[in-house]
Order: C-alpha cells, then sequence, then structure tokens
C-alpha cells in the first residue's frame, strides 16, 4: 500500500518518501534579497523531507512584492542560494526553486524607480501591500502591455538558469496565490482583449509559454507547476473554477512536467467546494496534495489515488525533524506565528528536534 514513506520516482532521482515540504515566505533574505546563511541552516535541518520546494523566489527586480524576499537575478543571490543547495544535498536533500513575479500584489516602493507594479489588467486588488514601512494599500497597477509579455517570460528563463546555475534540482513556477500567472489565469484578474484574456486557453497562454521557456533551461521532468483554483487570497475570484481549472490541468498535463502542485481550497481557512480528485484526474502526471494536511488526511488521499505526494507546510516551521516525527507517531511541536517573518534565529532555527525516552523508541 501507497503511504507517506513509499519511496517515488521523480524525474531522475528516487525520493525516500512522499512527504513535500511546501514553499513558505520567510523574510530571512537581506534587504537586497540574497539569501543568507541562516537560510542555509535552515533549509538544511528540513532535507529529510522527499523534496523541498524553496520559498517564493522573485524572478526579477520588477517580480519583488515583499521586503527581504530572497531573489534569482543577480550574481550575489546566486551565491546565496548556492549555500543553500549545498546545505541540502549535504545532507541528502533534493530542493526545488520556487520561481515567482508578484505582480499587482507589489507596491511602487518596492519596484524599481518607483514604478507600478504590473498586471494583466489595470484593476486595483483590495488589501494592503507589506513594505518596508509597514503596510499599505495597493495601489492600481498597470496593464503589462501585448508586446511587453514576452519580456516577462524572458525573466522566469534567465531565473531558470541562475537556479541550476545554483546547484537546485528543479523549478517550480508559481501559478497560485494571486501572483502574476494566477492573475492571467483567473477571469476576475484578467480583462485582457488580446491573446492572452477571454478564453481559457488564452488565459493559460502566459503559462505555456513560460513552461516553454524554462524548458530550454531545465528538462520538463525537472518542472512543477502550483495552482490555487479557490484561493481567495490576494482578493483573487474566478467566474467558475471547477470547469476552467479542469480544462488548465488537463492542458498542463499534456507538458509531461514534474509534477502539478495544488492549493487544495482556500488558504486561510482550509475550505473548499471543488472536487480535487476529479481535478487530479485530469492531470497526466505526479501530483502534490497541500492545504492543512496532517498525516491521517494523507494516508488516506495517498491511499485513494487522489495525491502522490503531500505537501506539509506550517508543521515544517515548528519541526525540523518532521518526517521522523510522522514516521514515529511523536508529537509535533507548535510554531510561533509571531516569529513567521521577524527576522534572525528565532523562530527559524532554533526549533529542536524530538528527543524520545526509551518508552517511546520504536
Amino acid at each position: 500500500m501507497t503511504g507517506l514513506f513509499s519511496p517515488l520516482s521523480l524525474s531522475d532521482f528516487n525520493l525516500p518518501n512522499r512527504i513535500v515540504m511546501a514553499p513558505m515566505t520567510r523574510n530571512r533574505a537581506n534587504a537586497e534579497g540574497v539569501p543568507t546563511a541562516l537560510m542555509a541552516s535552515y533549509y538544511g535541518q528540513r532535507a529529510d523531507a522527499g523534496l523541498i520546494i524553496s520559498e517564493s523566489v522573485p524572478i526579477s527586480p520588477q517580480a519583488v512584492g515583499y521586503p527581504c524576499t530572497p531573489g534569482l537575478f543577480s550574481a550575489a543571490q546566486l551565491a546565496g542560494w548556492r549555500q543553500v543547495t549545498e546545505a541540502v544535498h549535504a545532507r541528502g536533500g533534493r530542493i526545488f526553486a520556487q520561481l515567482q513575479h508578484c505582480g499587482r500584489i507589489s507596491h511602487p516602493s518596492l519596484q524599481p524607480e518607483g514604478a507600478e507594479p504590473v498586471a494583466p489588467s489595470a484593476i486595483q486588488p483590495q488589501g494592503m501591500a507589506v513594505t518596508c514601512n509597514g503596510m499599505q494599500a495597493f495601489v492600481s497597477p498597470r496593464a503589462l502591455r501585448t508586446n511587453e509579455i514576452v519580456g516577462v517570460v524572458e525573466q522566469f528563463r534567465a531565473a531558470a538558469q541562475l537556479a541550476r546555475t545554483a546547484g537546485f534540482d528543479g523549478v517550480e513556477i508559481h501559478g497560485a496565490n494571486g501572483y502574476l500567472i494566477d492573475q492571467f489565469l483567473r477571469n476576475g484578474s484578467n480583462h485582457r482583449t488580446d491573446n492572452y484574456g477571454g478564453t481559457p486557453a488564452r488565459r493559460l497562454a502566459f503559462l505555456l509559454e513560460i513552461i516553454e521557456a524554462v524548458s530550454e533551461v531545465w528538462p520538463r521532468e525537472h518542472i512543477g507547476v502550483r495552482l490555487s483554483p479557490e484561493n481567495r487570497f490576494n482578493d483573487m475570484t474566478d467566474s467558475d473554477p471547477d470547469e476552467h481549472f479542469a480544462y488548465f490541468v488537463t492542458q498542463l498535463g499534456h507538458a509531461k512536467l514534474a509534477y502539478l502542485h495544488v492549493l487544495e481550497g482556500e488558504m486561510m481557512t482550509q475550505s473548499g467546494v471543488l472536487d480535487y480528485g476529479a481535478l487530479r484526474r485530469c492531470f497526466a502526471g505526479l501530483y502534490i496534495a497541500n492545504n492543512g494536511y496532517d498525516k491521517a488526511r494523507a494516508l488516506d488521499v495517498l491511499r485513494d489515488g487522489k495525491a502522490d505526494l503531500v505537501a506539509f507546510g506550517t508543521a515544517f516551521i515548528g519541526n525540523p525533524d518532521l518526517v521522523e516525527r510522522l514516521r514515529h507517531d511523536w508529537p509535533l511541536g507548535a510554531p510561533d506565528p509571531e516569529t513567521f517573518y521577524t527576522g534572525g534565529e528565532r523562530g527559524y532555527v532554533d526549533y529542536p528536534v524530538f528527543a524520545p525516552i526509551a518508552g517511546d523508541l520504536p
């Protein structure tokens, strides 16, 4: 029976278990977006995961949407990420870089020369941007001109090349959670009338062009994609996520990717109404389930064939040894939300591993 600790072939390497460390922004890079030695320690501590997906990695200065997030568009950032990949590989782990463009979920204070953030359409999202000067209201973005889109696609290709040079094992294209690709996919944020808007096929075109560009650097079996059909985070809506994402996922299945990684439902409430088992059947390839999973739910979806791997998020924050805790049913440590984004060692690399007493040993 397939379980959390069953091995799995992913591309040309074998995963020792089906446990994925989900991408989680932690704001521990320096002010220039350079990964630090502290980040190498953090990821290295969690290398027992079958696969680590890095926190979101801005692909260009234009892609930045939060302070102190580690990018992949400079030599210094590349060197910083190399420390991270080396730390993970030293413990036998595997790590993909999650490539991200925030699009309208940014702020002029985070953009080169104070420019407006870009988006598929000039629709101002409701909510507040996280800036170096505290929370500020989102602004109305500038709609990308059709002839500019090829340049944004090139940003993804260039970042994918840097990820390969930095020693990552693959890349995940971030098409979820209200960021630029998701803004193109969902018709609440995409009101374009050119070849990138309107029908589901046209709204998908931007992501397919990115996959094509990234596959000039990486084999397709080293490229994953993340989607979030129902997530309302960052003021996202769609008129028919059931029909539209069934189409998107079916088309992505033709791309022969490493995997599809799906946030199942709404991120903040972990609720949803879509049939994700049916969505999984639309995809011809490996499927990673994500959103509030515990061990029992993970075992259920693996047993029922509704997922091939399961991603765990906040559980990995408070438990660097999460894999062993799940293996032995040891109690999980509680992460401290107050330190999720504060910088520094506290609440980052100082969580203890479980020390079983004699009676706890298997």
